[in-house]
């Protein structure tokens, strides 16, 4: 069985960074990039928190923005990165 997103531990770690870093609250489904105001320091900031937090390499083609619009396209890309079913 699948855990709901917003159960899942990745999910509950990247919301408390999100707010934490944007002082904002966030859904899973709110798109980080469409109300703008974030800077391509904190998309690098969100990759590096990614790739040291959840044990996973980021680069090449999995560096386009759909992974990173969202919680939930986040979610999807360490489980697929770590080889697990989201």
């Amino acid at each position: 069985m699948t855990v709901p997103v917003k159960d899942d531990p990745v999910a509950r770690e990247l919301v408390a960074f999100l707010e934490t870093k944007t002082r904002s609250d966030w859904s899973v489904e709110r798109d980080l990039f469409a109300e703008g105001g974030l800077s391509s320091l904190f998309a690098l900031e969100l990759v590096v928190f990614l790739e040291k937090t959840f044990g996973v390499e980021i680069g090449g083609p999995d560096l386009q923005l759909v992974n990173f619009r969202t919680v939930v396209s986040m979610v999807e890309l360490v489980h697929r990165l770590r080889g697990e079913g989201a």
